[in-house]
């Protein structure tokens, strides 16, 4: 490979270590050789703010605003795209030289010249991945220019461009996202690496095995850029943002580095079967609650406080776990174990000693109990990133499996016996044997968990190095972060701040102090969200926890036709995410996703009405359905939409993200379980539809917030 052909080397700050505006990030990041070629954020911010004076004073009318800036637009893309063209034309060159040398070597096998010409290949991906890495930067700016002029001048710009420029004949906009040449370059690296893996005569081609990707790291580092620049994504991937465990920005390599000393595998397994028994506690109790409630004189609708009082202490034990896991993993887990096994036991203690309020205090203690804070944080800062896609869709998988086994195992139960007069029945056993799951998980925890180094962390501290090379392990290790739609690159910069006004660069890499201060962060887009969070969690909170109710009211159900019916909803949770995460998000945009899933769970809620008499099962199983699989298809592209939309300095922290998502879904569930009781007092024919009726105005209202905010989702 000729020297003179080798795409230019990177300025040192690549790999930026330290929050700033993205203006700033933008120039720290540029390739020396290709500045001239970026899209000039500072001019387009310029004019933006000289077309908020000019409007002012009357000097320009906004239709000349409009069509000025749409014209500025098309003229930065017109320079990235033919740039962007001509440097595929040296890599077309060079790969055709390269050809030759292959041709050639076909003829005289020579291992040492094989091996030459492999590295030579390599070097010709990573320079793509570099070029590739250019357009990322590119398009970021492009977005968030676009962002700033709606926000500036309340228009529907960006709608209005996307759609005029994104499948017009003549318009480059499209090449910025969807590359055609560049694919055609990575087809044949990898077909010519593919040739010379395997130099000994062999007949098979990688099209003749299209199943068997070629595994190469830097063919993998590229296909990952490629994807984010296409907006494709997979399961793991949908799976990851469902999980909402966010990334504060691009990593250091030595960042990398010391979460890779930090990492310890059994330690991961452990945090996820403690998601799993958390989420089996929590809905292994949800058939029996009913019947539990009358064996005590009370009445079936006070299901919901005792559903509902772990729910009330897990908004309170997510902060204190949250704060915790600052300073320690192992810890608040063995506190979790303990508290749950203690609350487990009391609870089915109540039984004998007729007390309903010790089976509320067992509750609450099983919900001081709640570790989710722990185990998203323990994903986030002692997961390498390689691998952090795979723990979060693994941290999705566990709670969707506990979901489905939790009233799966309360319809193996059915028994009824006393040891020294203990009582052992359906209501008692799901009590005693989630108290001796725990206790055995707290064996394991004090035997296998490993309490990752806190001095690795503390010892990662910005360093200068030799920028080349923090790009080729970035581009190499998948480290550049998706954009456009798939952006995990924060809106903490400019859109936080006031125009021409640059925020203390300290004080925007600092985490949130407080609930107050985090609220401040949150733009309206991230409130609807939110809001949107807490609807799809109180619709699924009034199906599953009525479910005992109105089932034996209405169709006189036994504890195991509910449990299989709630066990069945579970198990839907994986299939639906498999369905989206492979097929629905290729095909339409996550903002259209998002209000066609709160339209159904509109649907499904409307459907489950009792209006006409008899109320059948197979409406209620089949309006049922509709709502809880709409409300799983809303929360993985709410909860994904939400890590874009969402301040990076909620990225990390004890006032997170994650925690502020949990904080809203568990108020929902209170809230969801307290209409259950509340509307008891009406009388148990009054549950079904008072409760649907809530559902009803807080999922209209949720619609009505997204259309308002629905050009800001892209």
């Amino acid at each position: 490979m000729e020297e003179g052909n080798r795409l230019p080397s990177c300025r040192q700050g690549v790999a930026i270590t330290k929050m700033v505006a993205f203006g700033k990030k933008l120039k720290q990041n540029q390739i020396q050789e290709w500045q001239g070629y970026y899209i000039n954020y500072k001019l387009m911010k310029k004019k933006v703010n000289r077309y908020a004076q000019q409007i002012e004073v009357g000097a320009q009318s906004r239709l000349y605003v409009l069509v000025d800036f749409a014209k500025l637009l098309d003229s930065q893309i017109e320079k990235i795209v033919l740039f962007l063209l001509e440097q595929q034309g040296i890599l077309a060159s060079r790969l055709s030289n390269l050809r030759e040398q292959h041709d050639a070597l076909s003829q005289q096998l020579d291992g040492l010249k094989v091996s030459e010409l492999k590295e030579s290949y390599r070097a010709v991906g990573r320079d793509l991945s570099r070029l590739l890495f250019f357009v990322e930067m590119n398009a970021i700016g492009l977005r968030k220019i676009l962002k700033k002029f709606d926000k500036r001048f309340g228009y529907k710009f960006t709608n209005y461009y996307v759609k005029t420029r994104a499948n017009h004949p003549y318009s480059l906009l499209q090449q910025v996202f969807k590359q055609v040449g560049i694919e055609a370059v990575v087809g044949a690296i990898s077909r010519n690496l593919a040739d010379l893996q395997d130099h000994r005569g062999s007949y098979i081609s990688i099209y003749d095995q299209p199943a068997t990707p070629l595994m190469d790291p830097v063919i993998d580092s590229i296909n990952a850029a490629v994807d984010r620049l296409t907006n494709s994504t997979n399961l793991l991937q949908f799976l990851g943002k469902h999980a909402l465990i966010m990334q504060e920005e691009l990593p250091t390599p030595s960042q990398d580095h010391a979460v890779d000393q930090r990492y310890h595998f059994m330690s991961l397994l452990l945090n996820l079967a403690n998601t799993f028994l958390y989420m089996v506690n929590t809905y292994i109790i949800v058939p029996t609650a009913d019947n539990y409630s009358l064996s005590l004189g009370a009445a079936a609708t006070v299901c919901g406080v005792v559903i509902g009082s772990m729910a009330v202490a897990q908004v309170f034990s997510s902060v204190y776990f949250s704060a915790w896991s600052n300073k320690s993993y192992m810890r608040p887990l063995v506190f979790s174990s303990i508290v749950l096994l203690v609350g487990n036991v009391l609870y089915a203690l109540a039984y004998d000693l007729n007390s309903l309020s010790l089976l509320i205090l067992g509750r609450i203690c099983c919900g001081l109990g709640s570790a989710r804070a722990v185990n998203r944080r323990y994903i986030s800062d002692c997961v390498p990133l390689k691998s952090r896609m795979q723990a979060s869709a693994g941290f999705v998988s566990a709670s969707a499996l506990g979901m489905a086994c939790g009233p799966a195992l309360a319809c193996l139960f059915e028994t009824n016996f006393k040891i020294y007069k203990i009582t052992f029945n359906e209501v008692t056993l799901p009590g005693w044997f989630m108290a001796l799951a725990w206790l055995v998980y707290l064996l394991w925890l004090w035997i296998s968990f490993r309490e990752p180094s806190r001095e690795a962390e503390e010892s990662t501290v910005p360093q200068e190095v030799n920028a080349e090379l923090l790009v080729n392990e970035a581009v190499e290790n998948g480290l550049t972060q998706p954009l456009l739609l798939n952006t995990k690159d924060k809106e903490e910069d400019e859109d936080q701040e006031c125009d021409g006004v640059e925020e203390d660069p300290n004080e925007i890499q600092k985490p949130v102090t407080s609930l107050i201060s985090a609220y401040r962060l949150l733009t309206r887009s991230v409130k609807v969200q939110l809001y949107i969070y807490f609807m799809l969690k109180y619709a699924m909170e009034v199906l599953l926890a009525g479910s005992g109710v109105i089932t034996t009211y209405y169709f006189v159900w036994s504890v195991r036709h509910v449990a299989i019916f709630l066990a069945c909803l579970g198990l839907t949770v994986l299939p639906v995410n498999v369905i989206v995460g492979s097929c629905i998000s290729n095909m339409f945009e996550e903002r259209q996703v998002l209000l066609a899933s709160e339209i159904m769970v509109c649907i499904g809620t409307l459907l489950s009405f009792n209006i006409v008499i008899p109320y059948s099962v197979p409406q209620y199983v089949g309006s049922g359905l509709i709502t809880f699989v709409s409300a799983e298809v809303l929360e993985g592209v709410n909860l994904s939409l939400l890590s874009r939309v969402m301040s990076s300095r909620l990225s990390r922290g004890t006032y997170n993200g994650g925690l502020l998502s949990t904080e809203a879904g568990t108020l929902a569930r209170v809230v969801a379980d307290g209409t259950i009781t509340l509307a008891g007092y009406l009388g148990e024919g009054m549950v079904l539809n008072v409760t649907l009726l809530a559902s009803l105005f807080i999922c209209i209202s949720s619609i009505i917030a997204t259309c308002f905010t629905y050009n800001t989702l892209y």
